[in-house]
């Protein structure tokens, strides 16, 4: 009987580890976005953003890391919490909260300088 408890707990432990969902690469990626906006590395920090966030964020005849500069994106900081659904994510930082979508080359960032609304979604600087 103790043995069969203890492949039991074996078993669970091994199941809980398969179903373990990976928060490092994209509160990395959050991270390198925030530290591409402050040394000031806009077009690193376009690259890292989604094709439509890439798209949407700057003006006619404007490219997007002049849109990004202007933008004057908050600190990012430290990461407090990231939590993950499938293919998206949210990282929170001491400075910002980063929406960010899983692609085949890697998290990319899909909306930044959020702060949540009382009832309503984040209201974003950035977004695709």
């Amino acid at each position: 009987m103790r043995r069969m408890r203890t492949a039991l707990a074996a078993l669970a432990l091994l199941l809980a580890a398969g179903c373990a969902v990976d928060t490092a690469a994209p509160a990395r990626a959050a991270a390198r976005f925030h530290t591409a906006v402050a040394a000031h590395q806009d077009e690193a920090a376009c690259a890292m953003l989604t094709r439509q966030a890439a798209r949407k964020l700057p003006d006619p005849g404007e490219t997007c890391a002049t849109a990004l500069g202007d933008l004057r994106l908050g600190p990012g900081g430290r990461v407090t919490s990231v939590e993950v659904w499938g293919d998206d994510a949210v990282v929170r930082l001491a400075g910002d909260t980063v929406f960010l979508h899983r692609f085949t080359d890697g998290w990319r960032v899909r909306a930044a300088g959020c702060e949540p609304e009382r009832d309503l979604p984040y209201d974003c600087a950035l977004e695709d």
